[in-house]
């Protein structure tokens, strides 16, 4: 995709994402253009967004009557799956709750309800963290109701209900660096009384406080950025917490967690890729960012690594390998931990300890 077209596509993105903007009247929307448009919002998960522009759009802007009809047609299908979803989330919270489980529903569906149009946002899975007791009391629940399991690298473990992708998680937050577990305990404590609740269809389902849900969130990016990148749908999230939860939080407090955490060159940076990029309020970033921040490289790998680094165009004729499913994956991980070094020198440190830990050791076995 050429930059005017590229520029376009983040108009709409942001059009979609906030509900006011424009789009430029020098560029010809061709039906060729409106094409590669759908393609690579598919492929970073904002069909959804990109779509929400269109009632916003002059006749002469839209896309052609087929691709428009195609387009509704998969957002049908979003809301669908999304309404589903919704319903396994009310179902399986009542049901741990019933077992004297409380876990803590993350990213995904509690994120959702910030959009605009929440059942317009791409889903992946249902994400529940269980404190450590309970974890495992639910891997039992689990193996009980006859649900296969598989446990997976990164202290966690997933299963499919009624055809949708469930995870359970050990960790609640994606921090490697092991000298910050005691920190981390004492920040779930200390939040542990100020837990949102959402209430999905008739439950009423607990989410993290607002400053720990941006930081898990944040974290969770950074994670996937230090490995093999990650969608635009996860920005898009990021930057619709902070505009909907900027009046609850404490900035110097979640300046000081990300301090703290040793990632504070990583939140500048993508406050400045919130802003500039998907088109976040400036006044919602909670503290200000240097103006020197690097970002560029960041927003180009951001468009090309797309999902989770399964589409980047050029590794397409890479070879993949036991060790990685990507291609190139060991020459691409070397690449990422050496350039996002510098923004959490530790996460990156850790990182590859911490996923053959997970692997090796650390993964449940009966």
């Amino acid at each position: 995709m050429n930059k005017p077209l590229q520029n376009i596509f983040f108009q709409l993105l942001r059009l979609g994402l906030w509900g006011h903007g424009n789009v430029a009247n020098d560029h010809i929307i061709s039906t060729e253009d409106w094409e590669q448009l759908y393609t690579a919002a598919v492929k970073r998960t904002v069909e959804g967004l990109i779509y929400d522009s269109f009632s916003q759009l002059r006749e002469d802007q839209l896309p052609p009557l087929p691709l428009r009809m195609k387009w509704a047609i998969r957002i049908d299908q979003i809301e669908r799956v999304n309404m589903k979803m919704n319903a396994i989330i009310a179902e399986q919270y009542h049901f741990f709750l019933n077992n004297g489980l409380q876990p803590i529903l993350q990213k995904g569906m509690g994120v959702a309800q910030c959009y605009r149009i929440p059942l317009h946002r791409v889903s992946g899975d249902i994400d529940w963290y269980f404190d450590h007791g309970e974890y495992s009391q639910a891997r039992t629940l689990l193996k009980k109701e006859h649900i296969h399991i598989q446990d997976t690298a990164g202290f966690s473990l997933n299963y499919l209900y009624d055809g949708i992708d469930i995870e359970h998680h050990k960790k609640l937050f994606d921090i490697r660096n092991p000298f910050k577990s005691s920190y981390l305990k004492n920040l779930k404590q200390f939040y542990s009384d100020q837990c949102q609740y959402l209430k999905v269809e008739h439950q009423k389902v607990r989410l993290l406080s607002p400053e720990l849900q941006i930081i898990q969130v944040n974290a969770h990016i950074l994670k996937h950025l230090i490995s093999f990148g990650i969608g635009l749908r996860q920005f898009c999230d990021s930057a619709r917490l902070y505009h909907t939860l900027s009046s609850k939080i404490d900035p110097e407090v979640l300046k000081n967690i990300y301090r703290d955490l040793g990632i504070i060159q990583w939140a500048h940076a993508l406050h400045r890729i919130l802003v500039e990029l998907v088109g976040l309020p400036i006044t919602d970033i909670p503290f200000p960012y240097p103006k020197d921040t690097e970002i560029n490289w960041i927003v180009e790998e951001i468009w090309y690594a797309g999902n989770f680094g399964y589409y980047d165009e050029r590794f397409q004729n890479g070879t993949t390998s036991s060790f990685s499913m990507h291609p190139d994956g060991a020459n691409r991980l070397l690449k990422n931990f050496r350039r996002y070094f510098k923004y959490a020198p530790m996460e990156v440190f850790f990182y590859p300890l911490e996923q053959l830990y997970s692997k090796v050791i650390g993964i449940d076995r009966d």
